[in-house]
């Protein structure tokens, strides 16, 4: 298993997010929302979403992405052949970081095991 988060992994352009977006297939809980959207890659792919009206401070978005991207990483395998698409619905700090990540992987889990068409 890489222990990185490559560029194959990542949704980069602006039609790749639309199109996500596009399909409304989401889930959400206190922290984040996911969209989601099939792909033929053979691979899960992640963009994320994380506004100044979440965390003003770039050290805190930042904070958010990283912990983010490592749980990606984590659950790929169990995601292939998904597009994601997470948008950070409030700021979480390291006091807050094991609920969050708790509630993000809940979501992950909700789309490893339902189909999405």
């Amino acid at each position: 298993m890489s222990q990185c988060f490559t560029r194959q992994q990542r949704l980069l352009k602006t039609d790749e997010f639309s199109s996500v977006f596009s399909l409304r297939r989401n889930q959400a809980n206190a922290f984040f929302q996911v969209w989601v959207l099939p792909n033929q890659l053979g691979r899960a792919r992640l963009g994320l979403v994380v506004g100044k009206k979440v965390e003003r401070r770039a050290v805190g978005r930042n904070f958010i992405k990283r912990t983010v991207r490592e749980h990606f990483r984590r659950e790929a395998a169990s995601l292939v052949g998904l597009d994601l698409v997470v948008r950070a619905k409030r700021s979480f700090h390291r006091s807050e970081a094991p609920q969050a990540q708790a509630a993000l992987l809940k979501l992950f889990a909700r789309f490893a095991t339902c189909p999405v068409s």
